[in-house]
């Protein structure tokens, strides 16, 4: 497995292709797997915080938001949307699921603390 969770293992089907396309079929996932790590590598610190902010907040408790519109015609629509974390659901303090997040992400600490009260 890569960091990106992409296996490079080899797929049984490949075996029932004609030697050809097996050839061609290898070539280009080896071409696809060698780009893939510049993707999945360590994001900026900046970036991860932000990330990383979103999931500590959705593990503090259940998010969710309420939407009322009319349109011009007086059609009216209405939303509600709520979501609740699996760190929330396993009860994982907010701080700590910041720290592990953005250690993951960038391979050190964060580069400020989490502030909750946004």
């Amino acid at each position: 497995m890569t960091a990106c969770g992409i296996s490079a293992a080899g797929d049984p089907g490949l075996a029932r292709l004609p030697g050809r396309n097996v050839f061609r079929l290898r070539a280009l996932a080896i071409a696809v797997l060698a780009a893939v790590p510049a993707a999945c590598g360590p994001i900026s610190p900046e970036s991860a915080a932000r990330q990383c902010e979103e999931r500590a907040r959705a593990a503090a408790g259940p998010t969710g938001s309420v939407g009322f519109a009319v349109n011009d015609r007086g059609e009216t629509r209405t939303g509600l949307s709520i979501g609740i974390s699996s760190d929330y659901v396993r009860g994982l303090d907010p701080h700590e699921v910041y720290g592990s997040c953005v250690r993951q992400k960038t391979g050190q600490d964060p580069i400020r603390p989490l502030d909750l009260d946004e």
